[in-house]
């Protein structure tokens, strides 16, 4: 961090910046007055400016803080602005002409820090006003990353405590000489690729998109009228009874600078609403609890990296998120913060977000899965991952079956699709690695696999006669056999017979005899057509079913 000028450059830049540097509206001031915004550095030692925007420090004078004459007011909550050059400001004073708000000088460049910062900002706030800080902003004297952390490490900060307004750049026409003509001897790509450089540190550094302070002619000069920082808020220089148009990119502005002769110390400012929208202008509209415990989850999670936006709040349920390097962080009053990335927050996403079914996390990603598996908890259900299935859902009454199963363990393994719907009477079902779970309001949710899923799936599936299972796997049969019950009938499977359906009045004979323990044995094919009725074999003979004869059984 620090200036990259020549050292002869730089030496005359202090030597103009002098003790209390520029200041918000400096060159709108001076333009105002028929004069140049750049004004050169003083070559000597004498009387002061008269109008004292640059100096040497032999010569700075601090002028006295008395009124203004000027008494109009914009519309809008009233507030100031001050630097160095007001000194000590008479706070209360201010507060009782109207002033609810107050941004005051932090920094410029990399290599000034306001004297008066401190107690001006303190000063602000003990009478109850809303205070922010701002940066003077010198873009050819180093990059904006380097002058955003140099502004956060001397007073820049940002939280959504109520009484700290967001981070303010002013970016205005080259006050120095010696750092070129007014857009600093920069192109408009490069004007505007330094105050994204700037923007997105602060975000980094504060978790907000810092207001931007600016008039419509500089804009339109040195950004080439960029419309690529609506989203920051904007605090427009305009000294008159109306604001006029606004800069590219901005359909309205939050703060209007239009005076810098009263009726307040320094420069008087309108916020551009109700005490209310100002507040929630401090905040951010962010709840100090979503601020603290997304903080905990960052400081928590250093792989999370730096912030790529600010916190931004009006989700469902009062809700908010941040966006890091390496995932985002949503925060509920319900639910707290907690971090999703990867392919689980891809899965998330993909059903809608905090919108979808699942909510909000209610954990972060959890690990230690089998083979390489993780998973996350969420309002609505759970996300498993594995390197072999990639990210799915899992919730309701599949979720429960497949939990009673042993989860991953079991031998369904990891889901390899969502829940799919738009099964006959309202059913739906999931894949998983070692079978599927059916669910319908008829029958709850039952795990089919193997060769009695694959009996099932040719008989067309719920479609089919035997409707939608009705039990899991029940085993303990002789030779090692099972069997499944279904709404229509049974699919039983033995080693030395294969998986086949009983149903109707052939199961009813079959049950006669004594299931898989009678002579019969287990079936060996499904029914089939035989003369003019139905036939079933099994290991050790045959039933058959006609509506004329009924059901006879032949023993081999």
């Amino acid at each position: 961090m620090g200036s990259t000028l020549p050292a002869d450059t730089l030496r005359k830049l202090k030597n103009a910046q002098g003790p209390f540097g520029a200041h918000l509206g400096q060159g709108l001031k001076r333009l105002k007055e028929g004069l140049s915004a750049t004004v050169s550095a003083p070559t000597g030692t004498g009387s002061p400016v008269s109008n004292p925007v640059l100096m040497t420090r032999a010569t700075a004078v601090l002028p006295a803080v008395s009124a203004a004459p000027t008494a109009w007011m914009a519309p809008g909550v009233q507030g100031l602005d001050v630097s160095g050059w007001q000194g000590s400001v008479d706070w209360q004073s201010q507060w009782n002409q109207g002033a609810r708000f107050a941004y005051t000088k932090a920094t410029e460049g990399t290599t000034y820090i306001s004297s008066a910062f401190g107690s001006q900002y303190t000063g602000a706030a003990d009478v109850g006003m809303i205070r922010g800080a701002y940066h003077f902003a010198l873009p050819s004297e180093s990059s904006g990353a380097d002058q955003a952390r140099f502004f956060v490490s001397n007073g820049g900060g940002w939280s959504p405590d109520g009484v700290t307004l967001p981070p303010l750049l002013d970016i205005e026409y080259n006050p120095y000489s010696s750092l070129g003509d007014t857009c600093y001897n920069m192109s408009a790509g490069q004007m505007v690729g330094w105050i994204q450089d700037f923007v997105n540190t602060m975000v980094a550094l504060t978790g907000r998109l810092p207001a931007i302070y600016t008039t419509t002619d500089w804009w339109s000069q040195c950004t080439g009228n960029s419309a690529a920082f609506g989203a920051d808020p904007l605090h427009i220089a305009s000294y008159s009874t109306s604001v006029g148009p606004m800069p590219n990119g901005w359909n309205s502005y939050n703060v209007w600078q239009y005076s810098s002769a009263g009726p307040f110390v320094g420069d008087s400012d309108a916020f551009n609403g109700s005490s209310s929208d100002l507040a929630s202008f401090a905040t951010n509209d962010v709840p100090a609890a979503a601020a603290e415990q997304i903080q905990a989850a960052v400081t928590a999670d250093p792989g999370l990296g730096s912030a790529t936006s600010p916190i931004i709040c009006g989700l469902a349920g009062g809700g908010c998120y941040q966006i890091f390097e390496g995932g985002v962080i949503h925060w509920s009053p319900a639910t707290g913060a907690h971090i999703t990335d990867g392919a689980i927050n891809t899965a998330w996403a993909a059903q809608g977000w905090e919108n979808g079914g699942l909510g909000y996390p209610t954990s972060n990603e959890i690990g230690g899965l089998k083979d390489g598996g993780v998973y996350q908890n969420f309002q609505g259900g759970v996300i498993h991952w594995s390197p072999a299935t990639g990210a799915h859902i899992t919730d309701g009454a599949i979720n429960t079956a497949w939990a009673a199963q042993g989860w991953e363990n079991g031998g369904l393994g990891y889901p390899t699709s969502n829940e799919i719907g738009g099964l006959k009477d309202g059913g739906v079902y999931q894949n998983f690695q070692g079978g599927v779970i059916h669910w319908s309001p008829a029958t709850g949710a039952h795990i089919t696999r193997a060769a009695i899923d694959a009996a099932w799936a040719g008989l067309d599936w719920e479609n089919g006669f035997l409707g939608y299972p009705t039990s899991n796997e029940i085993g303990g049969l002789k030779d090692g056999g099972v069997y499944q019950s279904f709404q229509g009938g049974v699919i039983y499977w033995s080693a030395g017979s294969g998986a086949h359906s009983n149903a109707g009045a052939i199961r009813t004979a079959y049950a006669s005899q004594g299931w898989e323990n009678g002579l019969l044995g287990y079936p060996t094919t499904n029914e089939y057509a035989s003369g003019g009725g139905v036939a079933q074999d099994y290991q050790g003979g045959r039933i058959t079913w006609s509506g004329t004869a009924g059901t006879a059984i032949a023993y081999k």
